[in-house]
């Protein structure tokens, strides 16, 4: 129906003019990482200002970048999980078992780099099975990969006798996965980049995103849901294993006590900060980077302020609590905009 006067649509932008009100705020809001971004930055310029000059180091931004690196790179996993509807509590554990299985193999005469592929190989295997289970047995992701992580917590004690292996150190791979400095952090950065690009430009990335925000209609639309999410899982497992060379190369040596649940906890924690949604269908790579980020730069404040670690965990707890009502909120303000925007 038009204007009688002017013969336009009420209600409706024509081209070359400006958007009605509220388009603006409805740009913004579309930018799922602009809150967790702003975050960050604030969390970055106090910390600077309240730690001394012990914060605004190249040594202390190594630090923060060494607490981050293998959050980020789990959670780029978890990430699609997640955007599934699933969870994977094992990836701490495909974690800590990846070095052993290396070590497994480099000590049976496989060239170091072949060594690395391999245990990446068996960490994504590892997932694809959670993935598998899950989808063929209908046993629910939480159980599924809860299980998985015990067990795995199991194989890495009997594989290194409850015991610290060293890493090798006579090779440039051990200089690209981990031996230099700032390598784990550069892969970190290489994987969220390489993951969001998959998320938000390809048709995996928009059957992952249909798969877990409406299953039914994504599997009448064609696409193989099981087949998705059996993929995300083997990519989480994939990753975590990365992760989990590349820490323990850095440090040195491969510990059966590094990784577990903690470092789950941590990178889901980074995607729901980050903007994830746990019921599934919505979520961003680059999201759960800042969330790490704002993890390791919280953790590194509260060490260098002199605050009890154990505050980093209430921290943490608020953030996420806060991070999941902020996403339903925004998630409604979106439609609402958006809504008013086509009426």
């Amino acid at each position: 129906m038009t204007d009688a006067l002017t013969g336009k649509r009420p209600g409706r932008t024509e081209p070359g003019t400006s958007p009605p009100d509220g388009g603006f705020l409805l740009s913004l809001i579309r930018i799922k990482e602009l809150s967790i971004l702003l975050v960050t930055i604030a969390a970055a310029i106090y910390f600077s200002l309240t730690s001394g000059p012990g914060f605004a180091t190249s040594d202390n931004y190594h630090t923060i970048a060494q607490y981050v690196a293998p959050w980020a790179i789990v959670a780029a996993g978890e990430v699609l999980v997640l955007i599934c509807g699933q969870i994977d509590l094992s990836a701490g554990f495909v974690f800590t078992l990846s070095p052993f299985v290396l070590m497994l193999f480099y000590n049976n005469g496989f060239p170091l780099l072949l060594a690395v592929i391999g245990a990446v190989v068996v960490s994504a295997a590892i997932g694809m099975v959670n993935g598998l289970v899950h989808t063929l047995f209908g046993l629910s992701s939480f159980i599924t990969t809860l299980g998985m992580a015990f067990l795995l917590w199991g194989l890495s004690l009997i594989i290194s006798g409850g015991s610290p292996v060293s890493a090798p150190t006579d090779s440039w791979v051990v200089s690209v996965f981990g031996g230099w400095g700032w390598s784990e952090f550069l892969w970190a950065l290489v994987v969220v980049a390489v993951m969001q690009v998959v998320l938000s430009t390809t048709r995996f990335g928009i059957a992952t995103q249909a798969t877990g925000g409406n299953p039914v209609g994504a599997a009448e639309s064609g696409i193989r849901t099981n087949r998705v999410k059996v993929i995300c899982f083997a990519i989480t497992g994939g990753l975590a294993g990365l992760a989990g060379i590349l820490q323990g190369t850095r440090v040195g040596s491969y510990d059966p006590t590094n990784g577990g649940f903690n470092t789950m906890f941590y990178a889901v924690a980074a995607a729901v900060i980050g903007g994830t949604a746990l019921l599934g269908g919505s979520g961003t790579v680059l999201g759960a980077f800042l969330g790490a980020l704002l993890l390791g730069l919280v953790y590194d404040g509260f060490n260098l302020t002199g605050i009890s670690a154990n505050a980093f965990y209430v921290v943490l707890g608020a953030a996420i609590l806060i991070a999941a009502l902020l996403n339903v909120y925004v998630t409604v303000l979106r439609k609402r905009l958006g809504s008013r925007r086509n009426s």
